[in-house]
């Protein structure tokens, strides 16, 4: 994962929030939902963006996240 901010990637019927470069998740999710609200908050404290990927493991999806602020589109 080269991008850097929060990646949410389907993981065997789960949802899971990692941050970029690390090898374990921070969040194990049921829904998409559920993972993008994790991601949201942690990508905002963080200043950083929020990648989402596809089944095959490509990124299909940026969403900027400002500093303390909501995303932008």
């Amino acid at each position: 994962m080269a991008s850097k901010g929060q990646h949410v990637i389907p993981s065997g019927g789960k949802w899971i929030v990692r941050r970029a470069g690390s090898l374990r998740a921070s969040n194990t999710c049921n829904t998409y939902a559920e993972a993008l609200s994790k991601a949201t908050t942690i990508a905002r404290n963080q200043g950083s963006g929020i990648f989402v990927h596809g089944k095959d493991g490509r990124i299909v999806r940026h969403i900027p996240v400002s500093k303390g602020g909501s995303k932008s589109k």
